[in-house]
């Protein structure tokens, strides 16, 4: 397609937008959200096809124009909260799903990289958990109660401790991409390094299903959403390393607000992982079969909110949106 058909093919949607920012129409928020995505569309097909046109940077500073805005105007009331969780995050969140998807394989290496450092040499998890640590575990397997460790605190002061730890763990993850992503890259070897010689540490001593069972209550969630937080450091990361036809600095700015949008998707769900850490992992002879409702239960509703509902609304975006094809 020639850039001059592409721009009159196009040229009346673009219009309509100028003309919103303009205050000679109005739009909802979510026909707003929709209308950007159909020019973020735009844009990568530009960028593709005509780097060097006119039409790219035209696109770029369209993209520019929806962001002051929206951020600029947007009320954050109740339904501004609603709104973001339920509609504005899940599509933003779409364009990032590769760099949750190289999260994920970073972090599952790194965890296959601890359990295997651990089965050569034992004494590997103790440089990594700490010999207090270890030692406490070991007393607790032969008192005949392994997972005593999570019943020994009040249950509240767990709960605030354990999901302030948590988000400080995320937010480490995030704000050391600023290091071109190298740094994040480093928060996700070390946690998985971490739970991969931690399982392996009690496979070696025969209790692997029992420590899964109760660990994972809780672990789903919060494996996944550090994980998560992870993919907000590499999208703050790849802001800095591939600005595209943005200037550095914008595309820096651009990447911090989308990974600190990722960050604040996940504090709900440490919330929820500290929840059932604190009450409900602490019940160590719960029947097997409710642990593991628990556990899938918790691995869908992220699954369904980091991946199924991205897609779900971009693609119900696109269709409502897209003209016949020719």
């Amino acid at each position: 397609m020639k850039e001059s058909l592409f721009i009159k093919k196009n040229q009346a949607k673009w219009s309509g937008f100028e003309q919103h920012v303009a205050k000679k129409t109005t739009l909802s928020p979510s026909d707003l959200a929709d209308l950007y995505l159909e020019i973020s569309d735009d844009l990568n097909f530009a960028r593709t096809f005509f780097p060097e046109g006119k039409v790219t940077s035209y696109l770029n500073h369209l993209a520019s124009q929806y962001h002051r805005e929206v951020y600029r105007d947007k009320k954050m009331g109740i339904k501004g909260v609603i709104d973001f969780y339920t509609k504005d995050f899940p599509l933003m969140f779409y364009k990032y799903l590769p760099q949750l998807g190289v999260s994920v394989l970073v972090f599952t290496l790194f965890v296959l990289i601890g359990a295997y450092s651990a089965q050569t040499d034992i004494s590997f998890v103790r440089s990594i958990l700490g010999d207090n640590y270890v030692n406490q575990t070991l007393a607790n397997i032969e008192s005949g109660d392994p997972m005593a460790v999570y019943k020994k605190m009040n249950q509240v002061d767990m709960f605030l401790g354990i999901t302030v730890n948590n988000i400080r763990v995320a937010i480490t993850a995030f704000v050391a991409g600023v290091f071109l992503g190298i740094g994040t890259l480093l928060v996700l070897m070390y946690n998985g390094v971490m739970l991969g010689s931690f399982q392996y540490f009690f496979h070696a001593h025969g209790i692997l299903w029992e420590s899964a069972r109760s660990i994972w209550i809780h672990g789903t969630i919060e494996i996944s959403v550090i994980v998560i937080a992870g993919c907000a450091g590499l999208v703050l990361g790849n802001g800095i390393l591939f600005p595209g036809t943005f200037s550095r600095l914008h595309s820096f700015r651009r990447g911090m607000k989308d990974g600190l949008k990722i960050l604040m998707s996940t504090i709900p769900f440490f919330v929820i992982a500290g929840v059932l850490e604190s009450f409900v992992t602490r019940i160590t002879q719960m029947p097997d079969i409710l642990s593991l409702l628990i556990i899938f239960g918790s691995l869908s509703l992220i699954v369904f909110y980091y991946v199924y509902l991205p897609v779900k609304l971009y693609k119900k975006t696109n269709l409502c949106s897209s003209p016949t094809s020719n």
